[in-house]
């Protein structure tokens, strides 16, 4: 349990009901520390496609209490991560969570599902007053003390609410980013457009592989997110369908998502049938299909600003190249929690956070914008036009190998590391 150093032992606010919002929360909880989540929508819905979470986030969700016996009802365990080349030639693929060593599995689960888990759990564990929806934390006031949150409900009522620490993990449209920074640049748009849906299909490769397949500017990637219908066999595949274009006009859409037809991009991928997959019936079984630009922000030079501090997407928002997004939210939450145990409520504790993770994570945003593990497939392309008949000729195995231990490594689920590291929360 913390003590508190704060006189009136004021609530930590929370801006966000996203996955690292709700993972804040609990870890408070559990560290003994009240808090408040305020959430701009007035309902929660178990919106989005696919994710995968690292063995590094899910280690936490186990300390939280939130084990495979949850895990595995909004999810699979993920077995293997693969690359396939546009000739339908494997170029590399390694076994992942258990099967690869870690102490823990990884999971391809739904983001929606994960977030409606997360919400129970808040809900359960701290209450029903600890999520305020429909009410969004527009600015903030830093005080000796404490923390003035500006809050705007849904019908354009205003008010103010104090807390000791305000955690903002309000995603890509950060209000509190953006007085923290009001000189931050726009949102970075590299040129990649992704098109997403799920389709019912019979599960590839091992039955629970996460697969790319194609070029670094054209591929495809699929994975299951659930166990197959023991009737029909079938499975729901997350799929994303990516090419990169000429970015120098801007995004030109207007929307940052919107719905459209298949029609709209299936010519792109025709021929993509190699027996094992056919890519054009995996897109056109989707019901629904939105499409994407894959954006993220220049880093900042910190996420803190005296008692207030970034989380998850409006800290860090990335490239989703690398499966690391809503892992990395999980992280910092557990990371915010350790140092709050360290060094108390307060400003020492959001110093310690950014110190710890703010230079390292920075660097993997700007990482992941040269493909993250992705980029194996630019060295195909660099090497023989993405044409070969035997990798090792092209990119020796030890060289594959190397490229992806470095890539772990800078994002937090080396093996090795992880397996032998400590609780990051104590409890």
């Amino acid at each position: 349990m913390l003590e508190t150093k704060t006189p009136s032992a004021a609530p930590v606010l929370i801006a966000g009901g996203g996955i690292g919002g709700m993972a804040m929360a609990l870890t408070l909880h559990q560290i003994g520390v009240p808090c408040v989540v305020y959430e701009a929508v007035p309902e929660l819905q178990p919106l989005g496609v696919g994710i995968n979470l690292q063995p590094n986030a899910v280690r936490e969700l186990y300390e939280l209490g939130l084990d495979d016996r949850v895990l595995d009802r909004i999810g699979i365990q993920a077995r293997e991560w693969a690359l396939v080349g546009r000739n339908g030639r494997e170029i590399y693929a390694e076994p992942r969570g258990l099967a690869a060593g870690y102490r823990w599995p990884q999971y391809a689960v739904h983001r929606g599902e994960l977030q409606m888990l997360l919400y129970r759990a808040v809900l359960e564990r701290l209450g029903p007053g600890a999520v305020q929806l429909g009410q969004r934390v527009t600015g903030y006031r830093n005080g000796e003390d404490g923390v003035t949150a500006q809050i705007e409900t849904r019908d354009g009522q205003r008010r103010e609410v104090q807390g000791a620490l305000l955690v903002a993990a309000d995603g890509l449209h950060s209000a509190v980013r953006a007085q923290m920074h009001p000189q931050q640049p726009p949102i970075h748009w590299g040129g990649a457009i992704m098109w997403r849906g799920t389709t019912p299909g019979v599960p590839i490769r091992t039955g629970a592989s996460f697969v790319g397949l194609g070029s670094l500017k054209h591929r495809v990637v699929c994975y299951p997110i659930s166990k197959p219908d023991p009737a029909t066999g079938l499975a729901t595949i997350n799929w994303i369908a990516e090419i990169t274009v000429d970015n120098s006009q801007g995004w030109t859409q207007g929307d940052w998502n919107r719905r459209v037809a298949i029609d709209e991009f299936i010519h792109r991928f025709a021929g993509w049938d190699y027996g094992w997959i056919d890519v054009p019936a995996l897109l056109r079984g989707a019901s629904q299909v939105y499409e994407y630009p894959m954006i993220d922000r220049d880093p900042v030079p910190t996420w803190v600003d005296g008692r207030v501090a970034l989380l998850g997407d409006a800290a860090h928002v990335m490239y989703p190249v690398g499966s690391n997004g809503a892992s990395q939210a999980i992280v910092d939450a557990r990371v915010l929690g350790a140092a709050l145990q360290d060094h108390g409520l307060g400003v020492a504790a959001l110093r310690a956070y950014d110190d710890k993770l703010c230079a390292d994570i920075s660097a993997l945003v700007l990482r992941n914008r040269g493909a993250g593990p992705f980029g194996l497939l630019g060295l195909v392309d660099e090497r023989c036009s993405g044409v070969f008949d035997d990798i090792d000729q092209v990119v020796p195995k030890t060289e594959r190998e190397a490229f992806m231990a470095r890539y772990k490594a800078a994002a937090g689920f080396a093996i090795e590391t992880l397996n032998a590291a400590p609780p990051t929360v104590r409890v």
